[in-house]
């Protein structure tokens, strides 16, 4: 849903966007959704719901479904609505200039009409198909990231900062969804995610860095402050994320999993420091990479610990 932001860019967009000639109104519509944000939010929500169901008896299959169809919804909604708000900016991206609403494909009217459909049937349908919990904090993730994050886009860096906490929300649907409520488990889901997003994002906004400065877009300070925010913005969030990943639900069947995890965290940051000594464009990709391969394989072996842990 941002990034959008960045999960979020729930923000931010996980991987660059294409373009294929003879393109049809159906892909069109279906490039509104930003699929390849959405993958990332149905792992995480999933994984919040894995661990938020309770253990006693059968798994909730049809309230899983349920969950993931509502969130895809909303979250689908949230990225056609951000790209309504910001054509008349994606237009002077080159990395966004071939967008359905930027490129001038589908009318302003159609894509409001259509990510507003998407968002409130999503809204509607978590709340009487789930619960009302896991609704409001859907609903809550689309109106920070629309009209909080959008438009602080153009106004300061602090957007990164802000943009991150309603990226990291996908997994405490899954786990209001699950359970009705939060825990403190949940917090930490909310924390790895959160944290994940500023080494993410800065690999997006350092390689498309003149197209966001062509746009009028503040994700990176200007001048000298540029640099040490980069690097403080991607390497205090690798370090924390790392530390977090292989502390979080100890047992005595652990072990194996805080290797694991300190694996994925150490070759997670070796590619942030690669990228914050090199500054390039390649260092920047592949750092996206990295990013789009841990974060899948951090919540399924969270998921996995705590299963061995129940």
């Amino acid at each position: 849903m941002s990034q959008r932001s960045a999960l979020t860019e729930f923000s931010s967009a996980a991987v660059q966007e294409r373009h294929f000639e003879g393109t049809t109104l159906l892909s069109d519509y279906w490039a509104l959704t930003k699929p390849e944000v959405n993958f990332l939010i149905l792992i995480t929500t999933f994984v919040g719901f894995y661990l938020g169901s309770a253990n006693d008896g059968r798994f909730p299959f049809a309230r899983l479904f349920n969950t993931l169809l509502g969130t895809l919804l909303v979250a689908s909604g949230t990225g056609t609505l951000n790209q309504y708000l910001e054509r008349k900016f994606d237009a002077q991206m080159r990395r966004t200039a071939r967008r359905p609403a930027a490129a001038g494909r589908l009318t302003p009217s159609a894509v409001l009409a259509f990510g507003t459909a998407l968002a409130v049937t999503g809204s509607i349908y978590l709340a009487t198909a789930v619960n009302l919990f896991a609704s409001v904090l859907a609903t809550s993730t689309l109106v920070i990231y629309l009209y909080v994050y959008t438009p602080l886009k153009r106004k300061t860096a602090m957007c990164v900062l802000v943009g991150a906490f309603p990226g990291a929300m996908p997994p405490l649907i899954g786990w209001a969804a699950a359970s009705g409520r939060l825990s403190i488990q949940a917090g930490i889901l909310y924390a790895m995610l959160f944290l994940w997003q500023f080494p993410h994002f800065m690999s997006i906004a350092w390689m498309y860095r003149e197209d966001y400065d062509r746009a009028g877009y503040w994700v990176l300070p200007k001048g000298n402050a540029r640099v040490p925010f980069v690097m403080l913005e991607t390497l205090l969030p690798l370090l924390a994320l790392v530390a977090i990943s292989i502390m979080q639900f100890p047992t005595r069947h652990a072990a194996t999993f805080y290797c694991a995890g300190a694996f994925l965290g150490t070759g997670f940051t070796y590619f942030g420091w690669q990228f914050v000594f090199e500054r390039s464009r390649v260092a920047a990709r592949r750092l996206l990479t990295a990013s789009i391969v841990y974060l899948p394989l951090l919540f399924g072996l969270t998921a996995t610990l705590c299963n061995r842990a129940r």
